[in-house]
């Protein structure tokens, strides 16, 4: 599909708070054949997707331990998880660092997908996720562990007002990107 074909469907799902503050770029139409299409996604004139740029709103990260010494993330821990480390451990240990254990692998997990759905964006190609978003139902594309298909989804009119207001505690696992379409949207309901 041309890019002015697939720019005009995904510009159709566009939520309408969001309609002119977000447009998807495509900095030119000439690609060579080997190479994939560089497209991106701006709000409000500012491409948002650019993990080189240091001036961005949005937190890109480089390691696992910037992604653990992170304040901004919490991790709720359910007592599964905690009951799961006391099986482990097999003796007696203080409930408090049943707590700091059961949270350092919870984060150590969280951190090693954020880094893999970090890598996959920078590796991606917009125009073959943006036809497989266009292809797959929504509830799919919001579940998925691919950043740029949770975004298409986030900003596409077919999710309601209850739908995101229902995924806030979902959304505070995801990365900073996806956390900032969410928050660009619930702030546009």
């Amino acid at each position: 599909m041309s890019w002015s074909k697939l720019k005009q469907q995904l510009e159709g799902f566009l939520s309408p708070a969001l309609e002119g503050r977000v447009e998807y770029r495509a900095p030119g139409y000439r690609y060579l054949p080997d190479k994939s299409g560089i497209c991106y996604i701006t709000v409000d004139k500012k491409n948002i997707l650019n993990m080189s740029d240091k001036t961005n709103p949005i937190r890109w990260y480089q390691t696992e331990l910037e992604i653990k010494n992170d304040p901004d993330i919490q991790i709720p821990i359910s007592s599964d998880e905690i009951e799961a480390v006391r099986k482990d451990t097999k003796g007696p240990v203080p409930e408090d660092r049943l707590i700091v254990i059961a949270r350092g692998r919870k984060s150590t997990e969280y951190a090693k997908e954020l880094l893999s759905a970090q890598a996959a964006l920078s590796k991606s190609n917009f125009t073959v996720v943006a036809n497989k978003f266009l292809t797959t139902p929504i509830e799919e594309s919001l579940e998925s562990s691919e950043i740029l298909l949770n975004v298409l989804a986030l900003v596409d009119k077919r999710v309601g007002k209850k739908r995101i207001l229902s995924m806030a505690e979902k959304m505070e696992l995801k990365h900073p990107v996806v956390r900032y379409f969410y928050d660009l949207r619930r702030g546009g309901l």
